[in-house]
């Protein structure tokens, strides 16, 4: 008699867990789906016309949120900026001079990368598959693909995508993309992805400034 009174409670209590569960699975996604730097990733994402949680998506692809990262082939801080890029986005935006220990710095790093973005989304007419593998391949390279017509720039034709580590990170962009839209659009009502994606091809790439 003892065993199954047993069982039973144990039943009960299993199924209180996992109504739990389920009437919390919110508050568990965001646990294992954090986004952090939320203020500088929204200031700039509203500046810039970026979604913002393509940006934050792009941050947990890149480092995790670990702005002191550099990698082996040299990109610098929580959006693996390239020296180069940086260089080029501080000059084609006139923001004057810069030091490689500004990269370093979240809000410095996270606008040049939202600025870097808008300008990747005004080069492919909106399209953020395109702007996404340019991120990563460069734009030479998504540029050769769409004009060989080598990649059409949609989720449906990705695997055509030559190079592995792309395809790769194209598809884990949009997944923590569509996990964080699923998990925090209460806490960014305003946030219409396609819009502001669509919106940003027309918006002129104005320039990150940087701290003092």
């Amino acid at each position: 008699m003892h065993f199954f009174r047993k069982k039973r409670i144990f039943a009960l209590l299993l199924l209180v867990f996992v109504l739990i569960l389920f009437m919390n699975s919110t508050f568990i996604g965001r646990k294992l789906y954090p986004i952090y730097y939320k203020q500088e990733i929204r200031q700039n994402a509203t500046k810039y016309q970026i979604d913002p949680f393509l940006i934050a998506a792009i941050i947990r692809v890149e480092t995790n949120y670990q702005y002191h990262l550099e990698s082996k082939k040299g990109a610098i801080g929580i959006m693996q900026l390239m020296p180069d890029t940086a260089q080029w986005i501080v000059e084609t935006a006139n923001l004057g001079t810069y030091t490689h220990d500004d990269l370093h710095r979240v809000e410095v790093n996270i606008g040049l990368g939202a600025w870097y973005l808008n300008w990747l989304f005004n080069h492919y007419d909106g399209n953020m598959l395109y702007a996404i593998a340019a991120y990563n391949a460069g734009q030479g390279n998504v540029n050769k693909w769409k004009q060989s017509d080598t990649w059409d720039g949609t989720i449906e034709q990705v695997a055509q995508i030559p190079f592995g580590e792309t395809r790769h990170y194209v598809q884990r962009v949009l997944y923590y993309y569509e996990k964080y839209r699923e998990l925090y659009k209460d806490e960014w009502p305003d946030t219409d992805a396609r819009k502001e994606a669509s919106d940003s091809a027309t918006q002129g790439a104005a320039s990150p400034m940087l701290p003092t």
